[in-house]
């Protein structure tokens, strides 16, 4: 099975979909592309990989490792379930997962913007309601924005901070202009949620409770939960939109449960049992080993590899640049040649895993072999601030497989020994005599992480450093990775066709140092803080292709991120009264695909 958007435009499907245009200026349109036009026109029926004559009713129960403290995904406090906010709440637009960056109308019947893209303005449906059956108006709309962007999660501060002005021009539109040419604000704008204001009204929004739900307009309401333990989400009838293109075809299942697990082992014997209905595998060994038990081989349970068409993004072990020794960059690369990726795949996944080569690997995206030329090179000799090999060329260290990795020990004490620190006495230790110290700090379940790092502490004690692994549960683990306190720790940041304005968020100066942000390596860059902006400003497809190699080239030789293994396919398994369109998106299995197109039928 191949992804739709693949077996619809072949092999240059990125230089289509990247053709570069605008929407017509001036002109009110039912949806808007990053880069040329929708590829759906008005009136389309529904989602290419959606079925609109899917039955409804029935249930789909998921295992989630790990657990939750809030139901309020808007604010800064609390843990909650990280499929919530795609399953209760809604935007202006809904994003297709068909293309690159296109938005189609949901709460808003249609979109306008300037040539430029300085303003855009949007038309709300006027049958669009809350939950409780009040009217979403331009009044909720507007304090959405404002209150998000001054007292909500820090990622919608930096939207709000390039909002010039947003007010009503008529009694269903919105006008928002900008104060920074960026051409991916006018869709930024549309992917915002909206809540209720009257709900708020004499509540300090960022102080709230966690454990008060928001009332939003989306086709699934909060029906029972208990903290730690379970969600439950059930579908409402009278879901305002549901003749929406957008939405025909989705949100077909009466209920969606979410039941938490201390670690994935209890999550898996869950699923075995038959307690749960679906799982998303991340072990090989237990995908190629695991999955013989009574329900799988009687066909109660349908396994399926899906294919995806993204970037690999960057999955491993992020070092925290705020705090020697991972500020010296020696350091950080003699740390990644300490890393035996080879053996731990061997180990982990009988070699059968790739691993990730850079940020937007998997992807025309992704930056090429040996030395920077064209469009990409000039890109980079604007800068100052290069990471070594960005120009040059950069490869991760590649180990004979041997437990020994006696080649990248070498180097690695060597990188160790032009930063200032030696073994001595079995210890490496500085010029003052202090050995190095670090925490790896871990959240409590991850097994598989766990038991990479017992390998790779293994490689670490050769050359003279004792790490202490710490394990904490999900709130501690939230609390800690938003204050930054740690050394080292797990992570994963997903990256798609067309990366815009969350590269700020990932990896940005401005939002290093916020309290709760995304940027958990701490980089402070010219150089990508300046490629992320040409990348935003790009007028041709060329400049834009060579500014997202120049980035890849960037982060990657930085060497903030110990890389593991690629998923440039999904495992899943579920039961096999759920089902889903043979059309699969070029986004794959990824938050819009599922639960959102699936069904129950025996």
């Amino acid at each position: 099975m191949r992804p739709h958007f693949f077996a619809r435009l072949g092999a240059g499907c990125l230089a289509a979909a990247l053709a570069l245009g605008a929407t017509a200026a001036g002109a009110q349109q039912h949806g808007i592309a990053m880069y040329g036009e929708p590829a759906l026109p008005p009136g389309f029926v529904s989602l290419p990989y959606a079925n609109p004559d899917a039955p409804i009713g029935g249930s789909l129960a998921t295992a989630e490792v790990g657990s939750f403290d809030s139901l309020n995904p808007y604010i800064r406090k609390g843990n909650v379930p990280w499929q919530l906010t795609y399953l209760v709440s809604e935007s202006l637009m809904g994003r297709t997962l068909d293309e690159p960056f296109t938005l189609y109308g949901l709460l808003a019947e249609s979109v306008e913007t300037a040539e430029d893209r300085s303003w855009v303005e949007f038309t709300l449906r006027p049958e669009s309601e809350f939950s409780d059956g009040t009217p979403v108006t331009v009044e909720d709309v507007i304090w959405s924005y404002e209150t998000l962007g001054t007292q909500g999660h820090p990622r919608y501060a930096s939207f709000w901070s390039q909002i010039e002005s947003i007010e009503a021009t008529g009694e269903r539109s919105v006008r928002i202009t900008f104060n920074t040419e960026n051409r991916e604000l006018a869709l930024i704008a549309g992917m915002r949620p909206i809540l209720q204001k009257a709900q708020w009204e004499g509540v300090d929004f960022a102080e709230s409770d966690g454990q008060v739900v928001p009332i939003t307009s989306g086709p699934y309401v909060v029906s029972d939960y208990e903290y730690g333990r379970y969600v439950e989400l059930t579908r409402n009838p009278d879901y305002w939109g549901w003749d929406v293109p957008f939405r025909v075809g989705t949100m077909n299942l009466d209920t969606i449960r979410m039941d938490f697990f201390g670690d994935e082992t209890a999550a898996f014997e869950a699923f075995k049992s038959g307690e749960t209905d679906f799982t998303r595998e991340f072990n090989y060994a237990r995908w190629s080993q695991q999955y013989d038990f009574p329900r799988a081989e009687n066909g109660e349970v349908v396994k399926e590899v899906l294919p995806h068409g993204r970037p690999s993004g960057m999955t491993g072990f992020v070092m925290n640049t705020r705090r020697a020794p991972f500020d010296d960059w020696r350091v950080r690369d003699a740390m990644m040649h300490v890393f035996n990726f080879e053996f731990i795949n061997d180990a982990m996944t009988g070699g059968e895993q790739p691993r990730i080569t850079s940020y937007f690997s998997n992807s025309p995206l992704g930056m090429t072999d040996g030395p920077a030329e064209g469009r990409v090179r000039e890109f980079l000799e604007r800068y100052d601030d290069l990471p070594e090999g960005a120009l040059e060329g950069y490869a991760l260290p590649v180990s004979d497989g041997s437990e020994r990795n006696r080649a990248g020990i070498a180097t690695a004490l060597e990188r160790f020994e032009e930063a200032g620190w030696t073994v001595q006495d079995g210890r490496l230790t500085n010029e003052a005599g202090e050995p190095m110290e670090l925490e790896i700090l871990l959240e409590q379940g991850s097994t598989e992480n766990q038991s990479i790092i017992d390998m790779y502490v293994q490689s670490l004690e050769r050359v003279g450093i004792f790490p202490q692994i710490t394990l904490v549960d999900s709130a501690q683990y939230k609390e800690r990775t938003d204050a930054y306190d740690f050394d080292m720790t797990y992570y994963r940041r997903a990256l798609s066709l067309s990366p815009g304005n969350e590269q700020y968020l990932y990896f940005g100066s401005d939002l290093a140092d916020e309290p709760g942000g995304r940027n958990l390596m701490g980089v402070k860059s010219e150089a990508i803080d300046g490629l992320i902006d040409t990348l935003l400003t790009s007028t041709s497809q060329d400049d834009f292709l060579a500014a997202a190699q120049a980035l890849d080239r960037v982060l990657t030789a930085g060497r903030f991120v110990i890389p593991t293994y690629q998923w440039n396919v999904s495992w899943i398994a579920y039961d096999a009264n759920l089902h889903h369109p043979e059309t699969i998106p070029i986004f794959g299995d990824w938050p819009g695909w599922q639960p959102d197109v699936w069904w129950y039928e025996e």
